[in-house]
């Protein structure tokens, strides 16, 4: 038989989120009656928009004729689309051509860790989204746990805690081949400022690093002072890529949709461009976003469209609100929820697993423990506002009454 790859036996025994369910699915086995809410899994939760929905039933219909039907397309994504992110999200910052339209971000996050190889140095936030350390090490840019910390060797973790305002600290971090960061934060709610994205970008371009920014949750932003893209800050152009999603923004959680920016300026140490080698990755193992798809997110940039997306995003911010004004009345401290979907609360006394477990069967809601993005999440759990709102307002009198 074929050898196994050596680097998935450096994997933690589970993914977080596969575990949540288990957990969640062995409460229910034993209490069949218990009608269980869950502020776990960010999965959205309410219909697709009315407009966007009959742009993607206009163009499968359209496929059922001769005259309509298409088969492959550019493996970057349908022109009119990447020139509607262009203008339509970035105002002109980004050109069409830097922009590769995709099956979603987290496809782009593992793609993107097969284009660096294993021979880079890599830092993450901690806590951060599990993908990041994951394909990682899947790809054999991190070895193994070590036993006493728990961290996974060659991989440096940037500590983002309430106390230095869930941004690192830029002054102890070593030089890093590919720096990620998520910013409106998942799983903490927390925004990078202006001046914190700048720091980050000016510490690239210093080391020769290169920034990985999700901004798959960019569109929950409200604060105008705060940027929505790491192409707003100076110098960005030189040293980032950008990784967005139509997930959160329109209900494609199912549909898969996303892009990535790669700017023209930015070039590994030989000076060969990314974006080259970036295009060679999509057109040698991806053969396009669905066309149908993308129909949908097109339809996004319409008028209309942007009135339903931020309708949508706005539903899911009031749940947020509710979420973390419940949490605070049972004593909670809490972070995010204002310009992003998720609501970070501290939990005394006990580890994030211990509050998972009690939270379950005292209110029968699911949360997701914050020690599973890291170590520095240890005493906290994630609320996520991807919900109706017939039960995140039955899980906020629940936690109430705690």
């Amino acid at each position: 038989m074929a050898p196994r790859n050596p680097c998935f036996s450096n994997l933690a025994a589970g993914y977080l989120f596969p575990e949540v369910a288990k957990r969640r699915r062995e409460f229910a086995a034993k209490h069949p009656e218990a009608k269980i809410i869950s502020l776990g899994i960010g999965n959205t939760t309410e219909p697709i928009p009315p407009s966007i929905c009959e742009a993607l039933s206009a163009s499968a219909v359209e496929l059922g004729t001769k005259k309509g039907y298409s088969g492959y397309g550019d493996e970057q994504g349908k022109l009119e689309l990447r020139k509607a992110i262009s203008i339509g999200w970035y105002g002109g910052l980004v050109r069409d051509d830097e922009v590769f339209v995709s099956d979603g971000a987290k496809c782009d996050l593992g793609r993107l860790a097969l284009l660096f190889g294993p021979g880079v140095s890599v830092a993450v936030q901690d806590p951060a989204y599990p993908v990041y350390v994951d394909s990682s090490v899947m790809l054999g840019q991190a070895g193994g746990k070590e036993e006493s910390s728990g961290a996974y060797r060659g991989l440096t973790y940037m500590a983002c805690r309430p106390e230095n305002g869930f941004f690192p600290d830029l002054g102890k971090l070593s030089k890093t081949d590919l720096i990620y960061f998520c910013s409106p934060n998942n799983p903490t709610g927390a925004v990078a400022t202006r001046a914190q994205l700048q720091s980050l970008v000016d510490f690239a371009r210093k080391n020769r690093s290169i920034i990985l920014f999700d901004a798959a949750y960019a569109g929950y932003i409200r604060d105008q002072d705060l940027p929505r893209s790491i192409f707003e800050i100076d110098g960005a152009r030189e040293v980032a890529i950008e990784i967005n999603s139509f997930s959160k923004y329109i209900g494609f959680t199912g549909v898969r949709l996303g892009w990535s920016v790669v700017p023209a300026e930015l070039a590994f140490d030989d000076g060969t461009s990314v974006r080259q080698d970036w295009n060679r990755v999509n057109t040698t193992i991806f053969n396009g976003a669905s066309n149908i798809a993308q129909a949908g997110g097109l339809a996004m940039f319409t008028m209309t469209g942007k009135e339903e997306m931020r309708g949508l995003i706005g539903f899911y911010l009031e749940n947020a609100s509710l979420i973390r004004d419940a949490l605070r009345s049972a004593g909670f401290e809490t972070w995010g929820g204002d310009n992003a979907p998720y609501v970070w609360a501290r939990v005394n006394g006990k580890t994030s697993w211990q509050s998972f477990e009690d939270i379950l069967d005292r209110a029968n809601i699911v949360t997701t423990p914050g020690s599973g993005f890291g170590s520095a999440g240890e005493g906290f759990l994630r609320f996520s506002a991807f919900g109706h709102r017939e039960d995140i307002l039955e899980a906020c009198g629940r936690l109430k009454g705690m």
